[in-house]
């Protein structure tokens, strides 16, 4: 039995509620299902079809900083794809606005922004070239300063943005 896709993330949170309005405000998600006390949220993606995409479960305002990558093993990040490069484009300015971009990178096959919840934990939000424009690209590891406005110039010259 083959896995098609990853169905949702699951993070441990100082307070769900407050990382449910991060994720409703600035990506625009919509809860499913939530715990009275706060104790829990359960979020769908704007677009998507599934349950749930993302789970929060309140561990409290004493939690550390996520160590993971630095001293200790852990997931890195979560990635969100967006339809379009217009899309992109348009996150970039809601998660710039919020303060939270941290990075954006072209990596051949597909166009990356980075930037962090309210408790630091790492996110992407990218676009996925068509199978069809990765060339080489698919096979390699590149890390590229992204710009944006000249990827859609590029794509719409074939009918994509």
């Amino acid at each position: 039995m083959p896995i098609t896709r990853l169905n949702h993330g699951v993070l441990y949170v100082r307070d769900a509620r407050r990382s449910q309005k991060f994720y409703t405000d600035v990506l625009g998600f919509s809860t499913v299902v939530e715990h009275s006390g706060g104790g829990y949220v359960f979020m769908r993606a704007p677009a998507s079809d599934n349950h749930h995409d993302l789970a929060l479960f309140t561990i409290g305002e004493g939690a550390a900083p996520s160590e993971a990558g630095q001293r200790t093993v852990g997931m890195y990040h979560m990635a969100w794809e967006v339809p379009t490069l217009a899309e992109l484009l348009e996150m970039r300015g809601r998660l710039s606005a919020a303060g939270v971009l941290v990075g954006m990178s072209d990596h051949g096959c597909n166009k990356s922004l980075y930037a962090h919840d309210p408790d630091g934990l790492e996110f992407e939000v990218m676009w996925l070239v068509p199978a069809a424009h990765w060339g080489d690209a698919e096979h390699q590891a590149i890390i590229e300063p992204l710009d944006i406005e000249a990827e859609m110039r590029r794509f719409a010259e074939v009918g994509l943005t």
